[in-house]
């Protein structure tokens, strides 16, 4: 039987690292947002419709890598709550602290896959139209686009902050499964 001094480091390491991975989520999540609402409201690649070939899928993937890092943000407070309930006397168990904790794992992976896959799908076309660029002739050829560059920048974003996740809950899981 853990004693009560171990309760107590157990639920201010979960509430420290819970606040600070949910507070840099947060900053990079509205980063990502920023560069999503900008890339929609900019309106530059729906004029050019014919050189955004693959962007549109990668748009679309960092997007969805956005969805799961505001799941992974309210996990992110859940285990915050967890940390808080830690100390208590009516305190979670272990299973369900750690379930807790295995679903914010589970949502920064999936972000992470979602991320990668639309990076791919983002650097790919841009890789192809800046190696069709013939230098010092821009007849027929698009340069690319600051837009473009910031889209694939806001998907680094979504990728860095779901790896932050990761971190943190394989720590906060590390910490739980610890013998003292």
């Amino acid at each position: 039987m853990a004693d009560r001094l171990d309760f107590q480091q157990l639920s201010a390491g979960l509430r420290r690292m819970g606040w600070i991975r949910f507070w840099v989520q947060l900053v990079l999540g509205t980063v990502v947002l920023g560069v999503l609402v900008f890339t929609a409201i900019g309106g530059s690649l729906i004029r050019n419709a014919d050189r955004a070939v693959g962007l549109g899928t990668g748009i679309s993937l960092t997007t969805l890598a956005f969805l799961a890092l505001l799941f992974s943000l309210w996990q992110g407070w859940l285990v915050v709550r967890t940390g808080r309930a830690i100390a208590s006397p009516a305190r979670p168990s272990r299973g369900e602290t750690a379930r807790r904790i295995k679903r914010t794992l589970l949502a920064d992976l999936v972000g992470l896959v979602l991320a990668l896959l639309g990076y791919q799908a983002l650097v790919g076309p841009l890789f192809f139209q800046a190696a069709s660029q013939t230098p010092g002739v821009l007849v027929d050829n698009l340069p690319i686009t600051a837009t473009e560059i910031v889209v694939v920048l806001g998907n680094a974003q979504v990728l860095f902050a779901h790896l932050i996740g990761l971190c943190f809950s394989l720590w906060c899981l590390q910490r739980i499964y610890r013998t003292s």
